[in-house]
């Protein structure tokens, strides 16, 4: 009995003294763990630039046979003179033929001109605004850095609270205003467009062959007639164009960037088919009319290449890029250097070795860069991304005692910072 007692108390003592080992195994692995780490924080910069901001947006679609394009006029009247005739070639914009028109059509080319004047006048106020939003937006930002960044305000203080929301509500009114420009343009495109299709004028809507004419002196159109109460908005087609060798494409524009978009912008294109090409063409122009498929509504946009493939088939898939907008001479970072929440957006800056957020008040961006219009100069060293690290030093194991254990799941040991 007394000797299994024995046997007992000296089995106890081995497994306290394993508990005792491992526990001190741990304690020294750590010790040495934290004496021969070092945290590094780490910043990937760059420099803010001035240069030039270009804008695009993106859209995809499909080629289109696009050989023949229509000669068409929303005009009604009598054909006065006719200046072409089938198998002559023509350039964009040659006269066609020219129209007396009717009261009716005098009446509403009346109207198309007043309505063109209207939005030009509405895009010139538009743009004023915009100035002065522009420079309110400034000033509150100056105001706000100047009272209550520069005096180390706390949030809660209320010239903090009341200066901040002044700049934030500036800011927004300014970047809002850009979007109010851009409906402004379109519109003035659009009344421009409905001007022309009511014009005495009837021009070539594009370079080609002319062929199907079916007007001659005397002749009577009646495009666009006012019928009892209703009004008939169709075009009537008086021939076509054979474009020579020339290739088109439609592609869909979201409601946002359909407001971006207007005829004569430039366009870059890829394609699936030539993988090591890039071709360059202009919009030819925008169905404003839209298209509704699913509660999504869509506007075709219709662009021509500037040069062309005898391999270029219909139905092929097509990738552009139509560059909506150049600026000269702005302030550049890069995209990921902008920090934004809450409304308001800053900047992270290197001053004096220390990580910094300055307010700023942004422009336009693209897929990589953003416009700043204040708060950033040109050379200032802007943070991108910041990288936490643990370097271990020379010589130190990086393998845990315990690498056999399982210590998988939420329970396990995770190295911080490492």
């Amino acid at each position: 009995m007394f000797s299994d007692n024995k046997l007992t108390i000296t089995v106890m003592k081995k497994k306290w003294f394993v508990v005792v080992a491992v526990i001190l195994v741990i304690v020294g692995y750590f010790y040495i763990r934290s004496k021969n780490n070092t945290a590094k924080v780490s910043y990937q910069t760059a420099q803010a630039t001035k240069d030039t901001l270009i804008t695009t947006v993106s859209a995809s679609g499909n080629i289109t046979s696009g050989n023949n394009i229509n000669i068409a006029t929303n005009a009604s009247g009598t054909i006065n003179q006719v200046f072409v005739k089938n198998g002559d070639k023509v350039v964009a914009g040659q006269k066609i033929a020219t129209i007396t028109l009717d009261q009716d059509a005098l009446q509403r080319q009346t109207q198309a001109w007043a309505s063109y004047l209207s939005a030009k006048n509405q895009l010139a106020t538009a743009q004023a605004n915009l100035n002065q939003l522009q420079a309110a937006a400034f000033a509150a930002n100056q105001k706000f850095i100047n009272d209550a960044v520069s005096r180390n305000l706390l949030p809660g203080d209320p010239t903090y609270i009341q200066e901040n929301a002044t700049w934030l509500q500036a800011q927004a009114n300014y970047i809002n205003q850009n979007g109010q420009i851009a409906q402004a343009q379109a519109a003035l495109q659009s009344a421009y467009y409905t001007y022309q299709q009511i014009s005495s004028t009837v021009t070539a809507p594009s370079a080609g062959i002319v062929s199907n004419l079916t007007i001659a002196p005397g002749s009577l159109v009646s495009g666009g007639t006012t019928s009892g109460s209703s009004s008939t908005a169709a075009a009537q087609v008086i021939g076509t164009i054979a474009k020579e060798q020339q290739t088109q494409a439609v592609v869909d524009l979201s409601e946002i960037d359909a407001a971006k978009v207007s005829p004569n912008q430039k366009v870059t294109i890829t394609m699936d088919a030539f993988p090591n090409q890039t071709f360059t063409g202009k919009v030819l122009v925008i169905n404003t009319n839209g298209a509704v498929s699913s509660g999504v509504t869509t506007y075709p946009a219709t662009i021509l290449f500037d040069t062309s493939q005898s391999n270029m088939y219909p139905n092929m898939a097509v990738n552009a890029k139509i560059i909506t907008a150049v600026k000269d001479n702005v302030i550049l970072v890069p995209s990921s250097a902008v920090q934004s929440a809450n409304g308001s957006s800053t900047v992270r800056e290197l001053q004096n070795g220390k990580l910094v957020n300055v307010p700023v008040t942004l422009g336009d961006a693209n897929d990589s860069l953003t416009e700043i219009v204040s708060g950033v100069n040109e050379g200032d060293t802007v943070v991108t991304s910041v990288i936490n690290g643990v370097t271990l030093t020379s010589g130190t194991s990086t393998t845990s005692p315990f690498s056999g254990l399982n210590r998988g799941g939420p329970g396990g040991f995770r190295r911080i910072g490492g």
